[in-house]
């Protein structure tokens, strides 16, 4: 495996743990970029990766994201993630999930971990059960915050989007608003499920067909193929799968003026927000955009409000765009570079 320091994406990380436990087959990297403001706070993947660097580059730049999207969103937690390793069948036990939680608290509170891809409400109870370092675990009776991160993360992405859509189209509301999202999991269906009642018109893929068919059928979007949900004619394409997918060469086929969406690390290189802004579309950074979840399970784990104040810093996502897309319009550069300057400065980067 490539080592951390070799690899293009390691940004200073404080610390790689490297995790293995062979009675369970456990195989997992928890990356730690920064605990400049808190400790590192970041969830947890479980995906099959070609190989061992792969997985190494996505947890580095997974951290790395969650460092700028706790950072922007003001929230005192530095940035941190893992990824499971998992087989081909994404065999999954309870003993490996358990094994992952004694690798947790080994780290003594320097990292706190949720759900992410591949990981549940129901695996983080299983973490529970070896630390406290954790958060997203079920609401209990009376329980204001906490539970599945996915609803807090959608609605940051709706209130993000419809900025974006009043500040590029001129639009008030949203009916009629062409809306392509790619994805249709927890995130994307509570997504669409709130354009839908805004009357927005929607598109939408995912390579789980059951999962987009129940989508479809509820919103009335209309199914496209995985390969063309990014490059159809459309308002607004929402990412809400998995990252790099904005690249030189997707970029250049782009059919929209707007990029509104959950999914993290989006850009594959820092030069293609260069090229989103060159083509003249409007790019929602996604660290920003996308916070609304950890903004929920972080007030859970950090016991400092209720849902009120949840909701409160959810509703600043949109004001935190304008100012960055203010910032980009009046000094010529972009709005990713304007974001991640203004995430280095606070974590003193």
């Amino acid at each position: 495996m490539t080592t951390p320091w070799g690899n293009p994406h390691f940004d200073e990380h404080e610390a790689v743990h490297f995790v293995t436990d062979r009675a369970s087959g456990l195989k997992a990297i928890i990356a730690l970029h920064s605990t400049a403001l808190g400790p590192a706070a970041g969830g947890t993947r479980f995906w099959h990766y070609a190989d061992e660097g792969m997985a190494l580059s996505d947890v580095l730049r997974l951290s790395r994201g969650m460092s700028y999207k706790n950072a922007m969103a003001g929230l005192p937690l530095g940035g941190g993630k893992a990824v499971i390793l998992a087989d081909k069948d994404r065999s999954k036990s309870d003993a490996m999930i358990a094994a992952f939680g004694r690798a947790v608290n080994r780290l003594g509170g320097h990292y706190v971990t949720a759900e992410d891809v591949g990981i549940t409400v129901e695996d983080m109870i299983l973490v529970n059960r070896e630390t406290d370092h954790v958060a997203g675990l079920p609401v209990e009776d009376g329980a204001e915050v906490g539970g599945d991160p996915g609803p807090h993360t959608a609605r940051g992405v709706y209130l993000g989007l419809k900025s974006a859509v009043k500040r590029a189209l001129g639009r008030e509301d949203l009916s009629g608003v062409h809306v392509a999202i790619q994805g249709a999991g927890s995130v994307a269906s509570h997504l669409a499920r709130r354009l839908a009642a805004d009357g927005a018109k929607l598109s939408i893929a995912d390579v789980n067909v059951e999962r987009v068919e129940a989508v479809a059928a509820e919103t009335g979007a209309t199914i496209v193929d995985p390969a063309h949900i990014l490059f159809i004619d459309a308002d607004v394409v929402s990412p809400c799968a998995l990252g790099a997918i904005l690249t030189e060469d997707s970029i250049a086929n782009l059919n929209t003026g707007i990029i509104a969406g959950a999914a993290n690390n989006q850009l594959a290189t820092p030069g293609d927000g260069q090229r989103l802004a060159a083509r003249g579309i409007l790019y929602a950074p996604d660290y920003v955009i996308n916070a609304g979840g950890i903004i929920n399970v972080s007030t859970e784990y950090l016991a400092d409000g209720g849902a009120d104040l949840v909701r409160q810093r959810i509703d600043a996502i949109p004001g935190r765009l304008e100012r960055i897309w203010n910032e980009a319009a009046s000094s010529g550069r972009d709005p990713a570079s304007v974001a991640d300057a203004m995430a280095q400065a606070l974590i003193g980067r």
